[in-house]
């Protein structure tokens, strides 16, 4: 009996051990807010929120006092633009997590809808596979992986696939160095190139170092320029991280195909980016979408119609609209239904819950659809500029 009791003791220790590091583990880093939104964080009994000392003391709250209580689900309405610094700390003392609240300002845009291309150049080249080659792994034992992406060979900055494969058959096969980057951190590894029959010299690992695809412009601001694209992040269909990019362009779209879906299949909008004419330059792939400047405003018949950006707390349920481009040149609006609004979620981008209603769309796409790249070697949203470009054959 005893040692039952025991048992249940230490199980029940565990299960409250993993509550609190997966509260913890998976409350975000970083949280964007805009001007006037509320706060809502929640903790569990032990784990307090405080403001570090070096945050900016000019973001006030609605109505003052310590940032958010223990163990409680707190409103706080941040009235001032800028950045909060804050801890999570076990029992008030022990510091566990950084968290940053940035505040921007409310603002006006410009509804998109456009389908539209986008090409997404890498930092470095992006290490996708490994392979052998005759028997031989030079990779091998040097801490270097799948997901890594190289910047250098003995000093040489490397931008592209080509510029990895001259400098690695410029090296005759003697050792070289190379620095690769991995989440942010630069490290150092040497590896020592392997001769092939056709007198090249090879890795041993498969590389990329650009993405490609069509997908939707969601807005544009008058006052900066800046334009988004797609809501999410491109990542890697090898790697399934988020691309990290150096640089990237914006480009039209011709549409080719429409495929409507099906139950467990959404569809799909086709297009080709093969003759696409460059308008904006693009900066950021991050989680909520592709960011950058607009350059060649022309080619989106914009609207002049700017509309202010609306905070969570301010959308409502029932019905709305979507603004969507099925055929080329041609952009309609399509009725949806908000069915739910996820006020409390500072996570990620997840705002609502939509439905699609109107008939036109439904009956062109079946609801919900992606857009893929109708391109000879481009699959979907990852692809490289160059197709996969090997450096171990």
């Amino acid at each position: 009996m005893k040692r039952k009791i025991k048992v249940i003791l230490i199980l029940s220790i565990l299960i409250i051990v993993y509550t609190y590091v997966a509260n913890i583990t998976l409350f975000p880093k970083n949280i964007l807010l805009m001007q006037g939104e509320k706060l809502n964080l929640a903790t569990l009994w032990g784990i307090k929120i405080v403001e570090k000392e070096n945050s900016n003391p000019n973001i006030g709250m609605y109505q003052g006092g310590t940032l958010i209580e223990a163990s409680t689900t707190e409103e706080n309405q941040l009235t001032e633009m800028g950045k909060i610094d804050l801890s999570l700390n076990l029992f008030s003392h022990i510091p566990m997590k950084e968290v940053s609240i940035n505040v921007i300002p409310k603002t006006t845009v410009i509804p998109l809808g456009n389908a539209i291309g986008l090409k997404l150049y890498t930092e470095g080249v992006l290490i996708v596979g490994m392979s052998e080659i005759d028997g031989k792994k030079p990779y091998e034992n040097t801490g270097i992986k799948e997901g890594d992406r190289i910047i250098s060979v003995d000093n040489i900055q490397i931008n592209s696939t080509e510029e990895l494969i001259e400098t690695v058959n410029h090296s005759k096969g003697k050792e070289v160095t190379i620095q690769y980057m991995r989440e942010n951190a630069i490290e150092t590894t040497s590896m020592v190139p392997v001769q092939t029959k056709q007198n090249d010299y090879k890795l041993g690992l498969w590389v990329r170092d650009a993405a490609a695809g069509v997908g939707t412009a969601s807005f544009y601001v008058p006052s900066t320029n800046m334009f988004a694209c797609l809501g999410h992040g491109i990542t890697d269909i090898d790697t399934e991280e988020l691309i990290t990019i150096s640089n990237g362009e914006l480009v039209t779209t011709d549409i080719v195909s429409v495929q409507k879906g099906e139950k467990g299949k959404p569809g799909e909008i086709r297009g080709s980016i093969e003759s696409g004419i460059t308008i904006g330059e693009i900066a950021k792939n991050t989680n909520f979408g592709i960011f950058g400047k607009l350059t060649n405003k022309s080619r989106l018949q914009l609207s002049s119609e700017e509309i202010e950006v609306a905070n969570r707390s301010e959308i409502k349920t029932g019905k709305a609209q979507i603004i969507c481009e099925l055929e080329q040149g041609n952009k309609k609006t399509y009725e949806i239904e908000i069915q739910k609004i996820y006020i409390n979620n500072n996570k990620d981008n997840k705002s609502m819950q939509i439905k699609v209603t109107d008939k036109e769309l439904l009956e062109k796409t079946g609801g919900i659809i992606q857009r893929n790249v109708w391109f000879s070697y481009y699959t979907k949203w990852k692809a490289s500029r160059n197709s996969n470009s090997c450096v171990s054959q």
